[in-house]
């Protein structure tokens, strides 16, 4: 990469996340120095675009660095010669999302944006997006890493894998807010904390947790099995059973809520259904007063409020991986790459979360220090097969994948249910789904 001239693409750039993204370039354009910036997005987003790009702009010029931003509709134009292509995009907006939450919900499932079938109708949206944006990399920016942050992360991940030859990182939040988590509960230093992640997105564990090079495994989760408020802003914040992350031995990611304690988390979600509404309509609200806030004139810093929407850290994950592909750092981060044997119980074409030395080749799964727990196996492999079955439904418009993923999925777990959900998931995102009607 020339030092001189690092560009990069954020497709979705009028999302409410990005001033956090601009923040960490800012704070890192010492080992990390971006030239052009280019913010895309589609044509519906165009209002939120340009009040995004200029508040990135006045952020910019407040810390005196020389980045140029740029906003545009014309994703090929922000695409070419990239060095990095960063996706955060949301296919049909919140609203996709609300019906996500709230279709499985009519069937007694969980309604979730990135878990069971409120993720897997998102991923039917997402998948054919983005291996679109894939053929203009290979076209446009071939060299160019794509940085994936868009949900479901492991099943994007695990398509462009599959369907493309663009070099891809999934990169998610939850193992860096992990280790924040840890950092908390010890009263440490995060820079202190390490820990070791196995599984795929959304559904991992962490174990061998080490402080200043000590094991602290037993500790930590003896912490954690008695605190609350160590869960994402997404996440309904209900506590363990008690004994049970003593029995297990890892540490379970905040998102497993909805496996290990299904029933209370499906109680939760519909007595919130009738108060509140789904999650969904809370972003809608928290979005536009975000909004409200990035068209002051005045604004020239990432407001504090920013910290509701839900992504913590996302900033840190995404400018900590493109820094270290840049600078080749030969450091190790969580990231969703491809398995080529890493878990043995899962096909080796899978994309899988595991720890990984980030360097100018891109990520490197690291070995496990241990063998993968029958206490997990089981539930890995199943969502595994769901996540390859939706792949296949999503880019081939393929009714009967889509129906088997649902059936065989821990929070669905029914032929007769999944086929009602299914139905749901195609008719009311009918536009968005060509590849089923075609």
């Amino acid at each position: 990469m020339i030092k001189d001239s690092l560009k990069i693409a954020v497709i979705g750039g009028g999302s409410s996340y990005t001033p956090e993204l601009i923040e960490g370039l800012i704070e890192h354009y010492h080992e990390f120095p971006v030239k052009d910036l280019y913010l895309v997005d589609v044509e519906q987003g165009k209002e939120k675009l340009e009040i995004i790009g200029s508040l990135s702009r006045r952020m910019v010029e407040r810390a005196g660095v020389p980045i140029r931003i740029h906003t545009t509709l014309d994703r090929k134009k922000a695409i070419k010669n990239a060095n990095f292509v960063t996706t955060q995009i949301r296919v049909g907006q919140l609203e996709a999302r609300s019906r996500d939450e709230r279709i499985p919900l009519r069937y007694g499932c969980i309604g979730q944006e990135t878990t069971g079938a409120g993720g897997f109708a998102k991923g039917l949206r997402t998948i054919p997006v983005i291996l679109d944006i894939c053929r203009d990399i290979e076209q446009l920016a071939p060299q160019a890493f794509l940085i994936n942050f868009t949900n479901p992360a492991g099943m994007v991940t695990e398509a462009v894998l599959k369907y493309s030859d663009v070099r891809s990182i999934g990169l998610c939040n939850l193992p860096i807010g992990t280790k924040m988590q840890v950092a908390k509960i010890m009263d440490v230093d995060v820079s202190k904390v390490n820990i070791e992640i196995v599984g795929i997105n959304h559904l991992n564990w962490a174990y061998n947790i080490q402080v200043n090079g000590i094991d602290v495994t037993w500790e930590v989760i003896e912490k954690f099995s008695k605190s609350r408020g160590l869960t994402v802003k997404n996440v309904p914040d209900l506590g363990w059973e008690p004994g049970f992350l003593e029995s297990l031995g890892m540490l379970p990611c905040s998102y497993l809520r909805y496996y290990y304690l299904k029933d209370k988390m499906l109680e939760e979600q519909l007595q919130t259904l009738k108060t509140k509404g789904t999650r969904a309509d809370t972003v809608k609200k928290v979005e536009s007063e975000l909004f409200e806030l990035y068209k002051d004139p005045d604004l020239d810093i990432k407001p504090p409020q920013l910290e509701q929407r839900g992504g913590a850290y996302y900033s840190e994950a995404a400018i900590n991986l493109m820094t270290s592909i840049y600078n080749n750092k030969r450091d190790i981060q969580a990231v969703n790459v491809k398995n080529n044997g890493i878990i043995p119980c899962l096909p080796h074409d899978a994309s899988i979360e595991v720890n990984c030395v980030i360097g100018s080749d891109g990520a490197s799964p690291v070995q496990l220090t241990q063998s993968v727990s029958p206490k997990v196996k089981g539930l890995l492999q199943v969502v595994k097969a769901y996540e390859e079955l939706s792949v296949e439904a999503a880019v081939k418009g393929d009714y009967d994948c889509a129906l088997h993923a649902l059936t065989i999925h821990p929070l669905v777990g029914s032929s007769s249910v999944a086929k009602k959900i299914l139905d749901d998931i195609l008719e009311e995102n009918k536009e968005y789904l060509p590849q089923f009607y075609s």
